[in-house]
């Protein structure tokens, strides 16, 4: 049996041990507070990190998309701006200054160039009052909560409306000024379109110069664009260059397409290789401006795309050819392989355009460069997989076919008997006593039908028409047990577990940032509470008698 302490010795000494534990662990306390007070204040390296790469962002090269309005049933401003939210659209080009717009794209993160139109180049261009209204009126009213990044002031003025040519500066300047009043200048940049007619001899690039009659207008807006470090901006249309010089330019290299090194375009002057139209476009326009020894003034795109749809002088204009170009466009400027001349500067390009404008007079292709109807329903699906977020319109499972409301049934009933006929859809889901069945129509069971053969076919362009009576849809046409072909949608039990763990997931990181806030980490705070209690129990235990 070992020997018991006193009892008063074994108290003092329990004093002895408790003060100096409490010491410590009051220091241990102060300490650890301290250091995580230390932490909150002063901003880690990564998050330091992750701001600057997020400012760097807007200075990497982006593909944006104009909006022209000549569209039957137009989205409302604020429909439009959800849809380009869903669309992962974050740079738009207007061609005027749309007030309702503006507003609605107020405290998003989209960017967007306004414009002057040419019928208010006299005014703006001949009087600095009505600049200054002009700015106050569609930029200071928006901005910072509406992200206006520049003013296109007109909009190929020195091919479309030459006698405006000498309006074009001083309302450019004029408009400049105006900004540098209200403190703008360095947010937002002014410049304006051209068409690519006014580079002639644009191939070979390195032989390629402005028109010289209009010398007098460019080399002083070119100036005007390196002092203010402002963009070129330009019009290219490789669909233009290719129909006029069919025979010269392949097809597939106007459409970005691989070409065998016997098909490139080379420029005898430079040996630069061309596999591409564009790419030759946007050097021409540098070398013109080298011509007038204008060096430092970057090219941006603010028009490119290809017609889907054509009369019989255009039957180039097709869905395939589109979908070919935008989806390579895309791709080659998230490449950001730049150009042969400039490999290290990659042009951000805006899309020519949104949505058909189905109000364009003839021809027919003027209404048809849209990558959407005005319905928001895909005209082709996109291929840009693997070119980051932008754009939902791709051929991931976000796409469906389905029947158009207000088709006869019996022209339906026709196209449902041959998807599930010689179309080999697979339609036994939608059989008597299967999860398709109900509701028992033929626009549901068509619907499902079409999905079916489209799903089956990979989305391919002309899988979802069916003579006209099916359209594509991002909208999942999915309904209770009924899951379509395309969808994501899993069962039902499945689901549930999956959700569940999600809302377990998310408790936990609310928990996390709650105890974040209020200066302490989740982790941090339980290690607080875990050395309190070993502190504890070293203060308490050992004083514990120890039985004989």
């Amino acid at each position: 049996m070992r020997k018991q302490r006193s009892s008063s010795s074994s108290s003092s000494m329990a004093i002895t041990k408790l003060t100096a534990f409490l010491t410590i662990s009051f220091f241990f306390v102060l300490t650890l507070l301290s250091t995580l007070s230390q932490a909150k204040s002063s901003s880690p390296p990564l998050v330091t990190e992750i701001k600057q790469q997020n400012q760097n962002q807007d200075n990497q090269p982006f593909v944006g998309v104009n909006i022209g309005v000549d569209v039957s049933n137009l989205l409302s401003p604020s429909d439009l701006v959800s849809f380009l939210q869903f669309q992962k659209i974050d740079h738009i080009r207007l061609y005027d200054a749309d007030p309702d717009i503006l507003k609605a794209l107020a405290k998003t993160k989209i960017r967007v160039i306004i414009s002057v139109p040419n019928n208010q180049l006299l005014a703006i261009g001949s009087s600095n009052t009505t600049a200054a209204a002009w700015i106050g009126r569609n930029v200071v009213a928006y901005y910072p909560e509406t992200l206006i990044t520049g003013i296109a002031v007109g909009d190929e003025v020195l091919t479309t409306v030459p006698s405006s040519a000498p309006l074009l500066l001083p309302a450019i300047q004029s408009l400049y000024n105006a900004l540098v009043a209200a403190n703008l200048h360095t947010k937002i940049m002014v410049s304006t379109p051209h068409a690519a007619s006014i580079i002639l001899d644009p191939f070979p690039p390195s032989q390629s110069f402005f028109n010289q009659s209009l010398t007098q207008v460019v080399l002083p807006l070119l100036q005007f664009l390196s002092k203010t470090g402002s963009p070129l901006m330009m019009n290219f249309y490789p669909y233009y260059v290719f129909m006029q010089n069919k025979g010269v330019v392949p097809l597939d290299n106007a459409l970005f397409r691989p070409l065998t090194p016997s098909k490139e375009m080379v420029d005898p002057n430079t040996l630069l290789h061309y596999t591409n139209v564009l790419d030759a476009m946007i050097d021409a326009a540098y070398f013109s401006m080298k011509n007038l020894n204008i060096t430092d003034v970057v090219v941006l795109v603010t028009e490119s795309g290809w017609p889907s749809k054509g009369d019989s002088k255009e039957p180039y204009a097709t869905v395939d050819n589109a979908d070919t170009y935008n989806s390579n466009l895309i791709k080659h400027v998230f490449d950001r392989s730049g150009t042969p001349l400039h490999p290290e500067t990659t042009s951000s390009v805006y899309i020519y355009e949104l949505f058909n404008e189905d109000l364009r007079s003839p021809p027919v292709s003027e209404a048809n460069w849209g990558l959407f109807y005005g319905n928001t329903t895909p005209v082709y699906l996109l291929h840009v997989s693997g070119s980051g977020s932008f754009l939902a319109n791709d051929t991931t499972n976000q796409t469906y076919c389905i029947a158009m409301d207000g088709v006869d049934p019996k022209t339906l009933q026709a196209a449902l008997d041959w998807a599930c006929g010689p179309g080999r859809a697979n339609c036994s889901e939608i059989q008597p006593g299967e999860d398709c069945y109900s509701p028992n129509n033929v626009k549901s069971h068509a619907s499902y039908a079409f999905d079916s053969y489209y799903q089956k076919e990979g989305k391919a362009a002309g899988s979802c028409d069916f003579k006209g009576v099916a359209i594509i849809t991002t909208t999942d046409p999915s309904h209770g047990s009924c899951i379509f072909p395309g969808s994501k949608k899993v069962t039902n039990k499945t689901r549930q577990v999956v959700n569940s763990t999600q809302v377990s997931g998310a408790a936990e990181r609310l928990k996390f940032i709650g105890l974040s806030r209020n200066g302490i980490s989740g982790v941090s705070k339980e290690l607080v509470i875990f050395f309190l209690l070993v502190l504890s129990s070293l203060l308490f235990f050992p004083f514990m008698t120890p039985p004989c």
